[in-house]
């Protein structure tokens, strides 16, 4: 029994003499004299400043590694590193070097310059094999914000999200730029196209609602009492092929390729039209756009019945967001029958079915905030087209819209907005009468009756060979939530038959309105004008009050 014990209290006199000698090697050691072992032991956790004052304290030494350099006076840090793939016991971790300077003169208020040199190792890299688009469709479209830079590419869909690399490569380099929120001492190179600075990350995102059925019914002073029922796909494509049941009911069935699909049937009282339309924004991946069209088209007028089918064909081209130029084809046969009366000249020459081909070519220029009731901007589109077939002629127009906003409430709303219209058209000799030009109700000239502000030959509208129309509004609220709104405005022009503008026949109207706003019944406000005609033709069939009323549920 007394061996243990005497081993027993051996232990913490042992330990005691273990942990003296350990002290006094750890105070007679060199671990903290130097610079470097210092900064192993705070885990070479360095402020600027102090690196700077280490740096100045060891100039002196030319063990440390000094070498002369032509430049400005800095003090360059380059940071090298292993692979963590060398594991050895005799291995060493590369530490950071310190390049100082020869001159012990440098102003104070030279800077110092950080570069790194980073692991190549370290750099993530993109797999784009693993980045595959189903049927290699583009599906990102190149709908970007970036006004003031080139279109994107559609090959290249991540172009859509980028800086101006250039811009800040510039800022960035400049030497009096103070980038730094404390410290201006102290340029960071930053070179955003570096792929040490590029991040890949996946982009989620769910379609909304593309498609709609749409019903609805409308009357107005122009055209009497129409409906409409209408399919619109804003995803259509035609490539999609279902290939079972299960295909239309998860909506896949041609759906997915970013183009336009409507099919519209309109009948009415005095007016209808079929139509069957199809238009793609970015033909074959390009800044191409391509739409197609076939309809019916049926008009009965005061002084004959009117017929139309046929089809469109268009392209377009953005030349930039606002400015575009379109190019375009139509193909149609035009039956005019049931004559009110025979003996006039340009109706009896136009009964009958007629051939027409036009070629169409056109700009437009479209700064507004929005096509449909637009407040800012303007619009400007001018056209040419040559007329074959039957009858051979020339026909062009110019319009242009000017929107000013006056005032607003401080949420944006409220709006007072004064705007002016400008159009002129033209057409050949030997126009026939069903491309004439005419006059009259609420899309053209209010005041007057549907076509009633035109020329007239025996009682019959035959229209004319050039037209100037024009307007100037001003929209105001009338309650709070812009509901209710009203314009003032005045409408002139004249239709002529011939090329020259008789001041007896310039149509003069003033008037005012209220515009209703229900955007559960209908997109477009109920319109209500009143226009009183100042000076007007001695032909002319006058109508103080034309208005626009709809419905429609989709």
């Amino acid at each position: 029994m007394m061996f243990p014990t005497i081993r027993i209290a051996k232990v913490p006199f042992t330990l005691t003499c273990l942990l003296s000698a350990c002290l006094s090697i750890g105070c007679t050691s060199n671990l903290a004299n130097t610079i470097r072992n210092s900064s192993e032991v705070s885990n070479d956790r360095h402020t600027l400043e102090q690196l700077a004052q280490e740096v100045a304290a060891e100039s002196p030494d030319n063990s440390t590694g000094i070498t002369n350099s032509p430049r400005q006076n800095t003090a360059q840090l380059q940071v090298s590193s292993e692979t963590a793939g060398q594991k050895s016991d005799n291995s060493e971790v590369a530490q950071p070097t310190t390049i100082i300077p020869t001159e012990s003169s440098a102003p104070a208020s030279d800077r110092i310059q950080l570069e790194t040199a980073p692991d190549e190792t370290l750099i993530p890299k993109f797999d784009e094999s693993a980045a595959s688009f189903q049927n290699d469709d583009t599906l990102i479209r190149g709908q970007s914000p970036v006004t003031n830079a080139d279109f994107v590419e559609l090959s290249n869909p991540s172009k859509v999200l980028r800086l101006d690399d250039q811009v800040q490569l510039t800022q960035i380099q400049t030497p009096n730029n103070e980038l730094g929120p404390n410290d201006n001492s102290v340029v960071p190179f930053l070179d955003p196209n570096a792929s040490m600075n590029t991040i890949p990350f996946d982009v989620y995102v769910e379609e909304g609602r593309t498609g709609r059925f749409m019903f609805g019914v409308g009357v107005n002073s122009d055209a009497g009492v129409t409906g409409q029922i209408v399919i619109d796909e804003r995803n259509f494509d035609y490539s999609a092929v279902p290939e079972n049941w299960d295909d239309f009911i998860e909506g896949r069935a041609f759906r997915g390729g970013g183009q336009g699909f409507r099919l519209e049937a309109m009948p009415g009282e005095f007016w209808e039209r079929y139509m069957l339309q199809y238009s793609n924004p970015y033909f074959r991946d390009t800044k191409v756009s391509f739409n197609t069209s076939a309809f019916m088209y049926d008009r009965i007028y005061r002084d004959w019945d009117e017929k139309r089918a046929g089809g469109r064909l268009g392209f377009g081209y953005r030349l930039n967001p606002d400015l575009s130029v379109n190019l375009g084809l139509r193909l149609e046969r035009i039956k005019v029958t049931d004559p009110s009366i025979t003996g006039v000249a340009d109706l009896d020459n136009a009964l009958g079915h007629n051939d027409l081909i036009g070629l169409k070519v056109g700009l437009s220029h479209d700064t507004r905030d929005t096509p449909f009731l637009a407040t800012e901007g303007y619009f400007f589109n001018a056209n040419f087209e040559q007329i074959l077939g039957d009858y051979i002629y020339p026909r062009g127009g110019l319009e242009y819209r000017k929107y000013y906003l006056i005032r607003e409430r401080a949420d944006g709303t409220g709006r007072h907005v004064f705007s002016w219209r400008l159009q002129y058209d033209i057409t050949g000799e030997d126009t026939p009468l069903y491309d004439h030009y005419f006059a009259g109700g609420y899309t053209t000239m209010r005041g007057f009756e549907f076509r009633g502000a035109s020329p007239e030959e025996n009682g019959v509208r035959v229209g004319g060979h050039q037209r100037f129309i024009g307007t100037l509004q001003y929209l105001f609220p009338f309650t709070a939530d812009d509901m209710l709104k009203g314009v003032v405005f005045t409408d002139f022009g004249t239709v002529e038959r011939d090329y020259n503008i008789d001041p007896d026949n310039f149509r003069v109207v003033v008037g005012a309105g209220l515009r209703i706003s229900m955007p559960f019944m209908s997109q477009a406000p109920f319109a209500l004008d009143f226009g009183f005609p100042i000076h007007h033709a001695d032909t002319d069939d006058k109508q103080v009050f034309s208005f626009y009323l709809g419905f429609s549920r989709g």
